[in-house]
């Protein structure tokens, strides 16, 4: 028996910078280090990029959890995108919060290339998080 046929488990959207969470993910694999399954990967030029609308969007189209993760301070190929994400992502967790959402299902993190242990460990923490939450119930788009 299959471990989703066991019940139901979280769909988590992950943006991750190109130049440092992405190549994490990436040095991950190469390391055959294995991180949920349910971790779907959108990879973007910079986090700075990733606007409140695109997680509305994943989650208003089934996530039930999302992460947004770039590179640290000081590294950013952008000098100050991943900087510019965290103040707009702390926003927008706030409104989520105040629209009565549990904001445990984002998350923020800076993870670098080299970090693909970090990676695992972060991917599989949101996926608990989120499973321990259930499905989010009032974005989803219904369907007929």
């Amino acid at each position: 028996m299959g471990k989703k046929s066991q019940g139901w488990e979280p769909k988590i959207i992950a943006f991750l910078c190109n130049w440092c969470s992405y190549a994490a993910a990436d040095l991950a694999g190469v390391k055959r280090l294995k991180y949920p399954e349910n971790v779907r990967i959108v990879r973007v030029p910079c986090i700075g990029s990733v606007s409140p609308y695109f997680i509305l969007f994943a989650l208003r189209q089934g996530a039930d959890g999302v992460i947004v993760s770039g590179c640290a301070p000081g590294d950013c190929h952008y000098r100050s995108g991943n900087l510019y994400a965290r103040r707009r992502f702390q926003l927008f967790k706030n409104l989520f919060n105040f629209m009565g959402m549990e904001e445990d299902r984002l998350h923020f993190a800076w993870i670098s290339a080299s970090e693909a242990e970090l990676f695992v460990k972060t991917m599989q923490e949101v996926t608990d998080r989120v499973r321990t939450l259930g499905p989010l119930k009032y974005l989803k788009k219904s369907r007929p």
